[in-house]
């Protein structure tokens, strides 16, 4: 069909969903067709924006248990605990599936998505979008070309943010791994599939420490009231949600969609709808009086198979940024910060700094753009080599993740 439009079903009309689908109509080759949500204001608006008729807006994603097959592929980017029923229904059906990570929170629920998507013979891209940037590319050719000689050694800085995690970690969605999944798994599956992609190599042993240092109740100031609206010390609290919210209201440019994370808070841009959103909901809570238990910190270390080792730390106290990382070699040096990768020869005594040709303020530095452009020419040309990693070794990286948790809970070293 490599002449042809290809269809979208999108399951989950979220901020991710959204996000893919305008990367996929705006790519050209691609019509989303039909979409699955339950928020009816978001069902509403998605339909609108992508001009979907009303007899394929559905309420959920079960109501596509008797239909026909109405798409090639689907975008599946419910959330996180409801990720196995639509991938397995929609995978039997035929779909190519595009599903946002984590595959799901546990092992047997990532297992049976995999094992429907192989039973059907579908393609499967789980959406490790850090494989499709222009940094990662160049990076993964100079390891593989053996710029620095053979990898011994990965030092990785996961920078959180310290906003970032107050507003999904905290207060937001991902706050409580018993209704989404550790923060390792919902925000780092996504660094330890990088880090195995630019080594190409599986984990042997895995170790972890880590916990909730700050963002609970005995961290809590004197005089902090229970919302950020009703508090004396919001002016100076790192965490103040009137600063974050409002202060993303007053950076928008008239007209244009109401930008992450201020959309997830409210889809009115006014100050009265931001103000009555902290008020009332979740995003308004003081950062100490929250029903949070993910961890604000981690670091796991992981033995390769043949014997080369990487740490990955995660840490909520950094400002927002992109990743940090630095790869040793027996030849040589690199040092990566997304944007620039500085290379150093020790043969040559060559000290070179190759910057990124990419958009940086694009989603995770065009590898949201990256994966969809991938994905839609996957399925439109049925070539699965177009994709940059399948289904089981998306799944071999969650089970590092789920090790790693295993070892921080236990304090102990696990064995994969």
């Amino acid at each position: 069909m490599s002449d042809a439009t290809v269809r979208l079903l999108v399951a989950g009309a979220g901020q991710r969903g959204l996000t893919y689908a305008r990367h996929a109509v705006r790519g050209g080759r691609a019509k989303v067709v039909a979409v699955a949500e339950p928020d009816p204001a978001r069902r509403l608006a998605f339909a609108r924006e992508f001009d979907i008729p009303d007899e394929l807006t559905f309420d959920g994603w079960e109501r596509l248990r008797d239909r026909d097959r109405l798409a090639d592929g689907a975008v599946v980017a419910t959330q996180d605990t409801d990720h196995v029923g639509p991938a397995v229904l929609l995978a039997g059906q035929g779909y190519h599936l595009l599903l946002e990570k984590p595959m799901a929170p546990a092992d047997a629920e990532a297992t049976r998505i995999a094992e429907a998507v192989l039973r059907s013979g579908v393609m499967a891209a789980v959406c490790h979008v850090l494989r499709y940037t222009p940094y990662t590319a160049m990076l993964k050719e100079l390891l593989d070309t053996g710029r620095i000689g053979t990898l011994v050694s990965i030092q990785h800085l996961e920078p959180v943010g310290w906003w970032h995690q107050a507003h999904s970690f905290v207060r937001g969605n991902w706050r409580d791994s018993a209704t989404s999944s550790p923060m390792l798994l919902s925000k780092a599956c996504h660094d330890v599939d990088w880090l195995l992609y630019l080594s190409g190599k599986t984990v042997h042993r895995v170790s972890s420490f880590g916990g909730l240092a700050h963002f609970r109740a005995e961290q809590r100031p004197a005089g902090a009231a229970e919302r950020c609206l009703d508090c004396a010390l919001e002016p100076g609290c790192a965490y103040s949600a009137p600063r974050l919210y409002l202060g993303a209201l007053a950076r928008m440019t008239p007209g244009e969609p109401v930008p992450w994370p201020l959309s997830v808070v409210t889809a009115e841009p006014s100050e009265a709808a931001v103000r009555e959103a902290l008020r009332t909901g979740p995003y308004g809570r003081c950062v100490y009086d929250c029903d949070n238990d993910v961890v604000d910190h981690q670091v796991v270390a992981m033995e390769l198979a043949g014997g080369a080792s990487v740490s990955l730390t995660m840490t909520a106290f950094t400002p927002a940024e992109q990743r940090k990382t630095r790869l040793f070699g027996t030849h040589g040096y690199i040092d990566g910060d997304g944007a620039r990768l500085r290379v150093v020869d020790f043969r040559t005594g060559a000290d070179t700094t190759l910057a990124v040709a990419a958009g940086m303020d694009a989603g995770h530095a065009d590898g949201d753009q990256g994966l969809v452009e991938a994905f839609v020419a996957a399925v439109a040309t049925g070539d699965p080599a177009l994709l940059r990693s399948d289904v089981t070794e998306s799944l071999a990286g969650h089970r590092v993740v789920w090790a790693a948790e295993r070892a921080r809970l236990t304090g102990t070293v696990v064995t994969l």
